[in-house]
């Protein structure tokens, strides 16, 4: 199949120290041993979300209520039995981009690696990496719903909730209890969470305009507490986005609906309903190369020229998606239950030149002036539910439920001729075609856990977690070999977890853990004639994290230390017509995380967090593609009454692009600056009128910081470079 490599290829980072927060724990970063650390698991969003989000609060605009834990960026929590670090409602309003989403949301926590290379939120990211495992090796969760491409459990950032739909974000980094579900427990949870309706009834219009021609329009619907239903509180978002993009001819439309009903029945019962739809139509550009970028400049993307297969007209995607849930959250006698029923969807059209980067000739069958392109389509819907059932039982709680999810997809790629309307680039259809399949995913993973009270201070978690997954394949064409192909694998594994959560006082609590990890096998394991001949046991990690956290009304600072080992890692060999696929070695992941924020005092306040990473491959002793040895944050942030201010820098060390140590990359820093006012004066009808502004790489550094994957042709590397220092300047009121 003629066609750029969209495999996304990883760096890995070099070693850096930036932060008071860190520098007790240096001498351990080095080497870190499994008898000296405890490995995180990840927290279910929805499992304590009561608990673990209330203090993301807004500041308020009363300068002496401000505490330190309503303006941090991100900190850790006080009952977290893993590393995590909370990204509250402020931090998403004032610092993230309004066309932003959760991946640029992430970026300023520890151990977190990724730009977006068209401007926030307005291209996809490219490389989201947690610790060094890659997109689709962790889970992301939105209010507790596992949701992502069956296929290799990557996300799409752009294609469901936006930044307003969001509430907090909660980064944890391990695999989680036995309550955490999730098909790629693997690597960790990214927890979305969505805006709560407010008890005051108001509408909320807001604009932005910015670089690259971008706009956004938007109002946001509270009805407040309507007491002739019972207290109901309902949120509506509707917006729309355009702008130019950085990259040169890589436009962006995006129309966003969300909506939000909280129905409370009787004293100790709550339903909740959610709805979001989305819509997306883009120009993408798959990277540069460094000629490219020489020649261009570092934005360069598409360009104009209908027969070049760079035509921006030849390279689009136009995306609708869709997410839904029924909530129900009851509590009596000590019972507690939870339940979840949820759809979603994705539907992409997409065409791109067969090589936009210039060196695969032009020519089809039609003309041998004719671009020659690719038309795609891929679609699909998951159906699922989540159950958790809990009840105080002797000196704790006793927890269970299950997560059901089937998910259906269809994938198809075709060779057509760009300029005769994408006709076939074949002579019949069947001859176009590189892949026409319908496959399925089916997970079920129960789950039993009991929380003991040890004392009153110290609680022990203990459970296991069943997984069961089934994957099936009914291809025309299948992807690789060409050929037809019916098949299906079950696969299963048990996942036990234990976790001690120790609270040493008030403001002072530690955490230690040790459990499993897996990673279902991806479909392209199946991308052969010979499927039966695979011998495949799920990718597994054995995660062993210890942690502690404080926080008071000045300081808030947490930090911990990590090992994880990867084995039964897939690989594959080929011989002759037939690739098989097998378990073969793993990699060794180690290192110390910390965050903090201290509260100065008068309105002022410091923010600091770093890590110190290594992801070596146990075959090679080399470093792990994409995985950063280090990472660092530091800024200072003003909150006083109606002012707000922040000034941030993001650094990510030296890290290679590809295996072998392959494409090697120096490490960048990425400045960013925000503020707002909020006026107390009422203007007519328009009350709490904010105006904010965001200065995104405020250096203007525009470096190489991401291999993209190689051209058609030649195998000539492709990049992605930082964009350039870009503003966005919003007005928002309240009617």
């Amino acid at each position: 199949m003629k066609r750029i490599s969209r495999t996304t290829l990883f760096t890995s980072t070099q070693l850096a120290l930036c932060l008071i927060a860190i520098a007790p724990l240096a001498s351990y970063a080095s080497d870190v041993s499994p008898s000296a650390t405890a490995s995180a698991t990840a927290t279910d969003a929805s499992t304590n979300s009561s608990k673990k989000v209330q203090n993301l609060d807004a500041v308020k605009v009363t300068g002496s209520a401000v505490t330190v834990d309503k303006i941090a960026p991100t900190q850790g929590s006080m009952i977290a039995i893993q590393p995590q670090s909370i990204i509250g409602e402020q931090y998403l309003r004032e610092n993230v981009a309004p066309t932003g989403d959760y991946s640029d949301a992430i970026s300023i926590a520890p151990s977190i690696s990724t730009v977006a290379p068209n401007g926030p939120g307005l291209m996809e990211a490219q490389s989201v990496t947690m610790r060094g495992f890659q997109d689709g090796e962790y889970n992301v969760t939105f209010d507790g719903i596992p949701w992502g491409d069956s296929n290799d459990f990557t996300h799409h950032s752009t294609s469901y909730f936006t930044t307003q739909d969001t509430g907090n974000i909660v980064v944890d980094r391990g695999p989680g209890t036995a309550s955490t579900l999730g098909n790629a427990t693997f690597g960790g949870t990214i927890a979305v969470g969505s805006r709560t309706p407010s008890d005051t009834a108001s509408i909320e219009p807001y604009l932005t305009y910015g670089s690259f021609g971008t706009w956004v329009e938007g109002a946001q619907l509270n009805t407040g507490a309507i007491p002739e239903t019972g207290g109901t509180t309902a949120l509506i978002n509707i917006e729309n986005a355009r702008s130019d993009g950085y990259l040169t001819y890589a436009g962006q439309r995006r129309q966003n609906i969300f909506a939000k009903i909280v129905q409370p029945i009787g004293d100790n019962t709550t339903l909740t309903f959610v709805g979001m739809y989305n819509n997306i139509h883009q120009n993408v550009p798959l990277g540069a190369t460094r000629a490219e970028i020489n020649a261009y400049g570092p934005n360069d993307g598409l360009n104009n020229n209908p027969y070049s297969q760079d035509y921006y007209g030849s390279n689009i995607d136009n995306i609708d998606t869709y997410m839904s849930y029924v909530g129900l959250h009851s509590a009596f006698d000590g019972w507690t239950i939870d339940n979840k029923a949820y759809t979603y969807s994705y539907n992409h059209f997409g065409w791109n030149g067969e090589d936009p980067n210039g060196e695969y000739p032009n020519g089809t069958i039609y003309s041998p002036l004719d671009v020659p392109a690719q038309a795609l389509r891929n679609t699909y819907t998951s159906y699922g539910d989540i159950f958790r059932l809990s009840k105080e039982l002797g000196p704790g709680e006793l927890r269970t439920g299950f997560w059901y999810d089937r998910q259906r997809n269809l994938r198809t790629l075709y060779e057509v001729d760009a300029n005769l309307n994408y006709a076939y680039n074949a002579p019949t259809q069947l001859a176009a075609t590189d892949r026409d399949m319908r496959d399925t995913l089916t997970t079920f993973q129960p789950y039993l856990e009991y929380n003991w009270n040890v004392t009153d201070q110290v609680s022990l978690t203990g459970g296991v977690k069943y997984a069961d997954f089934k994957r099936g394949i009914n291809a025309v064409v299948n992807q690789k070999t060409g050929e037809p192909l019916v098949y299906s694998k079950d696969y299963s594994k048990t996942l036990p977890s234990l976790a001690l959560h120790w609270q040493l006082s008030d403001d002072w609590t530690a955490y230690a853990q040790v459990a499993k990890g897996f990673l279902a096998p991806n479909l392209n394991t199946l991308y052969t004639i010979a499927p039966q001949e695979n011998t495949l046991k799920p990718e597994q990690t054995i995660n062993k994290q210890l942690g502690t956290t404080w926080s008071d009304g000045r300081l808030t600072l947490s930090a911990d230390a990590y090992y994880i080992n990867f084995n039964n890692k897939i690989e594959s060999r080929t011989i002759g017509p037939i690739t098989t696929f097998y378990n073969a070695g793993g990699a060794v992941y180690k290192g110390l995380e910390a965050e903090g924020t201290y509260l100065l005092g008068g309105g002022f306040s410091v923010y600091a967090n770093g890590s110190l990473n290594r992801a070596i491959d146990n075959a090679t002793n080399q470093w792990l593609p994409n995985a950063p040895s280090k990472t660092a944050a530091l800024g200072v942030i003003y909150s006083d009454g109606p002012l707000y201010a922040s000034l941030i820098d993001k650094f990510v060390g030296h890290r290679y692009g590809d295996t072998g140590l392959q494409q090697p990359f120096g490490g960048y820093a990425i400045t960013n600056f925000a503020a707002s006012y909020t006026f107390a004066e009422s203007f007519g009808a328009l009350k709490s009128i904010k105006v904010g502004v965001q200065v995104n790489n405020v250096f203007d550094n525009k470096s190489i910081y991401y291999l993209s994957g190689y051209t058609v042709q030649d195998n000539t590397p492709l990049y992605f470079t930082i964009p350039a220092r870009s503003y966005e300047l919003t007005f928002s009121a309240k009617l």
